[in-house]
């Protein structure tokens, strides 16, 4: 069965699609820009920017009922790629040490609301 997950804390939805997906103890989160639902602004910097998605992924995650610690799998999307040890320190930062994700992180040309950081996530209710 699905479950739709939603918060407020999170950015809403910028097209047809969810934030997330609960399926069979599997939560599949959309991708993350830096947007703060606070302040009603993108969040630039890379450093400001990776702790605002990480933000917005901690919301989504903790109203479905899960932590960092549940997810099994991360795809980073990054504007450019020299931002690339600032986000990979900050990222780190929100994750348990012993049991990170498997993750690739990709350089693209342009982002929603010209973002410089997207994190989308899958994690796992063990």
């Amino acid at each position: 069965m699905k479950k739709i997950i939603s918060t407020s804390k999170a950015p809403s939805a910028i097209g047809p699609y969810s934030q997330a997906n609960f399926v069979n103890g599997v939560l599949y989160i959309s991708g993350q820009i830096p947007f703060n639902t606070e302040t009603n602004k993108l969040e630039e910097g890379i450093e400001k920017a990776t702790h605002q998605v990480m933000k917005n992924l901690e919301a989504i995650l903790t109203e479905a009922g899960l932590t960092f610690g549940h997810v099994v799998k991360a795809t980073i999307f990054l504007k450019n790629m020299d931002d690339f040890a600032a986000m990979n320190d900050i990222y780190a930062s929100y994750l348990v040490a012993d049991s990170y994700p498997a993750r690739e992180t990709v350089q693209v040309s342009c982002l929603p609301r010209n973002a410089d950081i997207e994190i989308s996530m899958i994690a796992h209710q063990f």
